[in-house]
């Protein structure tokens, strides 16, 4: 397995649509899921799509840790040519950050609860309710897939900044 380079904001792999996985069970495709298991384990995020390793595949991965889901653990998914869809027109805004930008962090809204669908690593069909962190984490890895940055999303830019920056301004009361 190797550890792969993240596309950063600004490389024009991150702004196109990806194209669909013909064959989940080709050998380069399993290379590249393991590759990027690697990756983020490396790297210790919550998820990572395929552009954002510089390939333009429908196929994201994410896991989410006890302590950020509420208690609730996801384990790894692999989610191949997802599509996602919100369950009601519920909203939560909350912080984000992304291994493509770096140091920075955004207040996003997504949809509170979503249903998603794809293929897992084998081919075989994943169909599944999530919400919360565990929500916001597949929609955020599914917006790669589109050419979707998370500060397209954002409805005030005036809470996008450094994490350092905003970190401090919040311990301080600002």
């Amino acid at each position: 397995m190797s550890i792969l380079k993240i596309a950063r904001m600004g490389h024009p792999i991150l702004a196109g649509r990806a194209q669909a996985v013909i064959d989940p069970a080709r050998p380069e495709v399993q290379r590249l899921i393991d590759d990027m298991i690697a990756t983020l384990d490396d790297i210790g995020g919550a998820g990572l799509a395929a552009p954002q390793v510089h390939v333009p595949l429908r196929l994201v991965i994410f896991r989410v840790s006890p302590g950020r889901a509420g208690g609730e653990e996801v384990p790894l998914g692999v989610l191949i040519d997802p599509i996602v869809e919100p369950l009601d027109d519920e909203t939560q805004t909350a912080y984000e950050g992304c291994l493509s930008l770096p140091g920075l962090l955004g207040a996003v809204p997504r949809f509170a609860r979503v249903r998603y669908r794809g293929l897992d690593r084998d081919g075989e069909p994943v169909d599944q309710v999530a919400e919360g962190f565990h929500a916001r984490v597949v929609q955020h890895e599914c917006d790669h897939l589109d050419g979707i940055l998370y500060p397209k999303r954002m409805a005030d830019l005036g809470k996008f900044g450094f994490v350092e920056e905003l970190r401090q301004n919040r311990d301080e009361g600002g």
